[in-house]
C-alpha cells in the first residue's frame, strides 16, 4: 500500500480535540524536561502529571480517533498492514533492562 499518497478525513471537532490534547502533552513534557534539568523536577514529578493529567486515557482517545478513520475508509487488507506496522513499535517494557518481570527475577 502507497501511503504517501492517500488521504483520510476526520471530523474537525475530533482532530482540533486530539491536536489540544497533544499540545498540552509536548509542551508540558518539555517544561518538565527543563524542570529536571534544573533539578525542580524528578521521576516522581513526571509520573505525576501523566496520572494526573489522565495521558494514557487522552492518547487512547486519540488512537481510536484515528483507528476508526482508517477503519471506515481503508480495506480490511489495508487495515490490517497498518496494523501490522504499528505493531513493530517500540514498546517500553519489553527489553530486558526496563522489564518489571526482570527486576523481580534479581
Amino acid at each position: 500500500m502507497d501511503m504517501s499518497s492517500r488521504e483520510i478525513r476526520m471530523p474537525l471537532s475530533e482532530v482540533v480535540a486530539v491536536l489540544q490534547d497533544l499540545n498540552e502533552f509536548v509542551v508540558s513534557l518539555d517544561r518538565l524536561g527543563s524542570r529536571q534539568a534544573s533539578g525542580t523536577a524528578d521521576e516522581h514529578t513526571v509520573g505525576k502529571f501523566i496520572a494526573d493529567w489522565d495521558v494514557a486515557r487522552k492518547l487512547a482517545r486519540a488512537r481510536r480517533v484515528i483507528s476508526v478513520a482508517l477503519d471506515a475508509q481503508l480495506s480490511e487488507e489495508d487495515n490490517a498492514e497498518i496494523n501490522a506496522l504499528c505493531d513493530q513499535g517500540r514498546f517500553y517494557g519489553t527489553d530486558s533492562v526496563t522489564s518489571p518481570s526482570a527486576d523481580r527475577s534479581s
